[in-house]
């Protein structure tokens, strides 16, 4: 974040695109304050597919996925925000097709689709990655063969108390659960918590409280709600709602959670159904209910992420090639649509 010429307070957007699908790879945008529309102010092709971006405690660093067999991630100095700076080559992960990287202390993560393995990489003094220290490779499959033979590790996230790191398979439908030394902060294996077989677990989200987690599943349109227990590393399954209306149309593959600052509130964009789904959540965070779907502007949202200050919604709209915006009604938690950027093959989208 930097403020301009009259001392006011100025957001950046990183959009992260699929290059080999005629993306321009890493595009920054400035963000209006007031209606939170993007204006793109520059783009990079430096790393192949960055597809998933993920930002530095910090904020100085911005870290990308290079979504390739090969599988590497890049690290973007961001002392100027609105030209990020390669730091180095992009380094390899030992792993095919990261799709999704998170921090956690002086570590990178990320979890490796096509391997079905999460990789820790070292962060270095200014932000650079060194290689991979350890590569985890999970094991197992699920009932679907087509998608299922084997693991296939979609995203690893960090949780509240920041002792865990959790990892969806959705080959193994399960969750795995990474600790961290208390010392050197280095992640090891701890535990694996089994979901619904068939339901192929994509995406994770906390509950602000940080004992519930949210699994949004890709193989049925479905998010599991799941106790979280900060304390022992363990995740129960309870619940399973539905984020498409019954009886839709076609195949529906979730893409991407968002839960409101405040609790009250749960969206998921939905690939194939072309929509984001809004669903209230109770008290207790046990309780979800589908109050309805809205058109995500495009098709095939690949991403979705809350704004800043939490008013907006971004789709990351992949195979229509745009990044399209959502004013959230703060009572009903309804989106409407209020604007759209053109971006070819969107996939993420993260802010400063």
């Amino acid at each position: 974040m930097t403020k301009d010429s009259e001392g006011q307070r100025r957001r950046w957007a990183y959009i992260g695109s699929f290059t080999e699908a005629g993306g321009p790879g890493l595009t920054v945008a400035e963000v209006d304050a007031v209606t939170g529309a993007l204006t793109p102010v520059h783009a990079t092709d430096a790393v192949v597919n960055p597809s998933y971006l993920a930002l530095s405690p910090g904020g100085d660093v911005l870290y990308a996925v290079s979504e390739t067999d090969e599988g590497a991630v890049a690290a973007f100095s961001l002392a100027d925000p609105a030209r990020p700076a390669l730091l180095g080559p992009p380094v390899p992960v030992r792993g095919d097709g990261p799709t999704h990287l998170a921090t956690a202390g002086p570590w990178l993560l990320t979890a490796n689709y096509g391997s079905g393995s999460v990789s820790a990489l070292p962060v270095r003094m200014g932000g650079a990655v060194g290689a991979p220290s350890a590569v985890f490779p999970h094991q197992g499959g699920g009932p679907v063969p087509d998608r299922q033979a084997g693991p296939h590790a979609h995203a690893v996230v960090p949780d509240p108390t920041g002792r865990w790191l959790l990892a969806t398979d959705l080959g193994t439908d399960s969750v795995w659960i990474y600790g961290t030394d208390p010392v050197t902060g280095a992640p090891g294996p701890h535990g694996e918590a089994r979901l619904r077989p068939g339901s192929g677990p994509r995406h994770l989200v906390f509950h602000p409280r940080g004992d519930r987690a949210y699994v949004l599943n890709e193989l049925e349109p479905t998010v599991t709600v799941c106790r979280w227990d900060g304390a022992t590393g363990t995740l129960e399954p309870l619940s399973e709602t539905r984020v498409v209306p019954a009886g839709a149309e076609g195949p529906t593959y979730p893409s991407a959670p968002v839960v409101s600052a405040d609790g009250r509130f749960l969206w998921a964009a939905n690939r194939g159904h072309d929509s984001v789904a809004t669903l209230s959540l109770d008290s207790s965070g046990d309780e979800l209910v589908l109050l309805g779907t809205v058109g995500c502007g495009g098709h095939w949202p690949r991403d979705l992420t809350a704004g800043p200050d939490g008013r907006v919604l971004y789709a990351a709209n992949e195979r229509s090639g745009d990044v399209t915006w959502f004013t959230v009604d703060p009572d009903t938690g309804i989106p409407a649509r209020t604007g759209s950027v053109a971006i070819a093959a969107a996939s993420c989208v993260v802010f400063a």
